[in-house]
């Protein structure tokens, strides 16, 4: 089946609620690896690693993808493969200011859509041929940094190919962040929440994906909060700011 009948086929599944994926374990003990692979403690079952490392094996491998802007170090292939699919302002990158090495994607249009979506297609194949299970997108919410630019309809129906595409792989999708999309109907499977005690915003995501939350926390205070609301029911996990392996000096980790 080619990549556009599997999307095809996705998307009805979708629809009929009949997407067969395997998703990650309630509550599961889970380790967030984006600033570089290491052996996750022995008790760990949910491991997520960039794309670009390999999954570990006996866990629940996480992808991560960044899905609505570049990934740093990966603009000079977007501007020699895909120059069209940047977003530019009076001819200008735009860049997100949060992190101003990577720049946003033009997903304005159903073909730049389209397009955008068949470069993270060949990334999703990929995560699922080295044995990930689920694919996090980053950057749901890019289209509020876009300077106007991008309509949030435009980002929600670029999320549901997303959607289409991971489970045209065979994988599990989760919707990373973005609490307020929680209740709109883009099929996701679970969530991945970064500092939603910070902001309130835990019950969001589990009222939409019962136990299958990931949360993750960066500051001790809610950290010990979260677990004592809500240990044993979701995935729970403090981490260091910037995720640095485990010989780092600036590596945090808990769980509960």
């Amino acid at each position: 089946m080619n990549t556009f009948l599997a999307a095809v086929a996705a998307l009805i599944s979708i629809a009929l609620g009949l997407t067969d994926v395997a998703l990650p374990p309630t509550a599961g003990v889970a380790d967030y690896q984006l600033g570089g692979a290491y052996p996750p403690a022995d008790n760990v079952e949910i491991v997520t690693r960039d794309r670009t490392e390999q999954p570990e094996a006996g866990r629940y491998n996480i992808c991560y993808v960044n899905a609505f802007q570049t990934q740093p170090g990966e603009l000079s292939f977007w501007k020699s493969k895909h120059p069209s699919l940047l977003l530019r302002h009076k001819g200008k990158l735009v860049i997100d200011a949060n992190w101003p090495d990577e720049v946003l994607l033009d997903i304005r249009t159903a073909a730049k859509r389209r397009a955008a979506a068949d470069v993270m297609g060949t990334w999703f194949d990929g995560c699922a041929k080295d044995g990930f299970n689920a694919i996090e997108p980053d950057n749901l919410d890019s289209w509020t940094r876009s300077k106007g630019l991008i309509k949030q309809s435009e980002a929600l129906a670029f999320a549901k190919q997303l959607v289409a595409r991971a489970h045209g792989s065979g994988l599990a999708i989760a919707q990373k962040n973005a609490a307020e999309w929680s209740s709109k109907k883009i099929g996701f499977d679970f969530a991945v929440a970064e500092e939603c005690q910070v902001y309130d915003e835990c019950g969001v995501y589990t009222k939409a994906y019962g136990g299958h939350v990931i949360e993750i926390e960066y500051a001790n205070k809610p950290f010990k909060t979260s677990c004592a609301a809500r240990a044993g029911k979701i995935s729970i996990i403090r981490r260091d700011l910037d995720v640095v392996p485990r010989d780092d000096p600036s590596y945090i980790y808990r769980t509960c």
